[in-house]
């Protein structure tokens, strides 16, 4: 992250005339000459100048009486002497004479402009005079001369934010931009889109790469894939019977569809029949083409075939109460099998998880697929398997982007990032996650040439990506959005027999602070979250 420092050079000048001319006070306006306009007559007329008022700040000790323009009750800016002794600012006398006419507003003496003459030296002690900075919370005083040098520096000033055009402390104004302020630009953490932050619920919502939870199984899926889920693989999603065109209205979820369709089946097949009765009993005949008699053979032979469908049907439901039965033992045998299994797999997978110890290498098999995907604008977003970084340790896993070419901002790279995972002893362990994490693309070269790509980043225990995870895996992971450009790969063979390598190394924080790890400095990194 990129700081941003604030440097003052303290000014000054020997000349009180050539100080503090512009605006100081928080309301004052620039002062503005408007050039010459030249009059039928071939003089020049006077200078118009806008409206600026003296100086509204607060003068310590108080501003004497004879500083003040009898106009605008302020301290006298520009100030200009009449013939007749009194001192006005600039611009509040020019619009006098210009509004009310010619005369002085004090004694309604006759006053004209060419009778108006700079007070130079009440001019240089007005600028000498110590003010108060007018920043809330700011308790600096200055000469008059200073005042507008300083509030261009003060931490105390109203600055406004150039997104949200509210005003706050400058000193406040760093921290509201980057973590405050709703227009600041985001990045989704699924589809790395950027948008404002008061855009981002709404983009929630609806991001087609959002992992979102199916709500009749509870399955963690992309939303975009969740459709496709309840049409098709959603066991507990309800569907309609597949007899509803002949007239069932039973619905039922998709797992308890097969015993529907048994218990039901003479019923089922009493609608078709019913439905074929329907249909023979509406048929009317016409003249052109068939005679009364074809009508009534044909019917008759209908109501037969009807007759020997509802016989058959009988015999078929029997034969398959018993085929049912049969496949109900088989199936619960096969079932009890596949979960066995099944928890062997997770076993096994667990196991081999704790013998990494903090440094895992993840195989990227057929990854040129990965990369035609990627170049015909598919999304490619892939998990490894999970990884503990010791015995007892915190339990972690890998996902990888391959940004599209379309990307807004990262298109073509490679984004790495690292999730903490449920694990086995997490009651055990201090959270949030802390420690360095070095990650890297293994460069399959052989040789001493070779050149990984290599980041290394330390944790933030601030942010969600590392406190204990609630699901398992972290929804929030922790990395880099342009870890390395997808063209580099071909620079150096870090794809061999159409395999990536990535390793990733975790030296947790209690490791860090071991006297075995004595000497070890990690470097910071930029990391982002994603």
């Amino acid at each position: 992250m990129s700081l941003v420092n604030s440097s003052f050079e303290a000014w000054d000048s020997d000349d009180a005339c050539c100080g503090a001319m512009a605006a100081c006070a928080l309301n004052a306006k620039e002062d503005v000459v408007s050039p010459s306009v030249e009059t039928p007559g071939g003089n020049p007329s006077s200078l118009v100048m806008e409206e600026m008022q003296g100086y509204d700040v607060e003068f310590d000790p108080p501003l004497e009486s004879k500083y003040e323009c009898p106009i605008c009750l302020m301290a006298l800016r520009e100030p200009l002497q009449t013939t007749c002794g009194h001192r006005f600012c600039k611009a509040c006398i020019l619009k006098s004479i210009r509004d009310a006419g010619s005369k002085c507003p004090v004694d309604n003496d006759l006053l004209l402009e060419s009778q108006l003459f700079p007070d130079n030296f009440a001019k240089r002690e007005i600028l000498s005079l110590t003010v108060k900075c007018p920043s809330q919370d700011c308790v600096a005083k200055m000469e008059l001369r200073h005042l507008e040098h300083h509030l261009a520096a003060c931490e105390f000033a109203s600055v406004e934010c150039g997104l949200c055009q509210q005003f706050f402390q400058r000193s406040q104004l760093q921290q509201h931009m980057e973590a405050e302020c709703p227009r600041r630009l985001v990045s989704c953490e699924n589809c790395l889109v950027e948008m404002s932050y008061e855009e981002r619920l709404g983009h929630e919502q609806t991001c087609p790469l959002a992992y979102v939870t199916c709500e009749y199984c509870q399955t963690d899926l992309v939303r975009k894939q969740m459709a496709d889920h309840y049409d098709m693989d959603c066991y507990k999603a309800p569907i309609p019977c597949t007899y509803t065109h002949f007239g069932c209205k039973e619905k039922m979820q998709r797992n308890d569809l097969a015993r529907h369709l048994q218990e039901f089946t003479q019923a089922h097949m009493r609608m078709m029949a019913q439905t074929l009765r329907s249909v023979s009993s509406s048929f009317t005949p016409t003249s052109h083409m068939s005679s009364p008699h074809d009508a009534s053979q044909q019917t008759q032979s209908l109501k037969e075939t009807v007759e020997q469908l509802e016989a058959r049907l009988v015999i078929q439901d029997h034969q398959i109460r018993e085929l049912i039965a049969k496949m109900q033992n088989q199936t619960s045998v096969v079932t009890e099998l596949k979960n066995t299994v099944r928890a062997l797999e997770d076993k096994f997978t667990e196991v081999e998880a704790q013998q990494y110890n903090g440094v895992f290498i993840w195989k990227i098999n057929h990854f040129s697929a990965h990369l035609r995907n990627q170049e015909e604008e598919r999304p490619v977003v892939i998990h490894s398997p999970g990884f503990y970084t010791g015995k007892p340790g915190y339990k972690l896993c890998l996902r990888m982007h391959l940004q599209l070419p379309s990307a807004p901002r990262c298109a073509n790279y490679i984004s790495l990032f690292v999730h903490t995972m449920q694990g086995e002893y997490d009651n055990l362990l201090h959270w949030p996650f802390q420690g360095t994490i070095r990650l890297s693309i293994l460069d399959q070269s052989e040789g001493s040439s070779i050149q990984d790509q290599e980041e290394i980043m330390d944790t933030k225990p601030d942010l969600l990506a590392f406190q204990r995870p609630t699901m398992a895996r972290n929804p929030k992971g922790f990395g880099y959005v342009t870890f390395m450009p997808i063209l580099a790969l071909r620079q150096r063979m870090f794809i061999k027999n159409d395999t990536l390598l990535v390793r990733c190394i975790v030296t947790t924080q209690a490791e860090l602070n071991s006297p075995r790890r004595e000497g070890f400095h990690p470097r910071n990194s930029d990391g982002s979250t994603l």
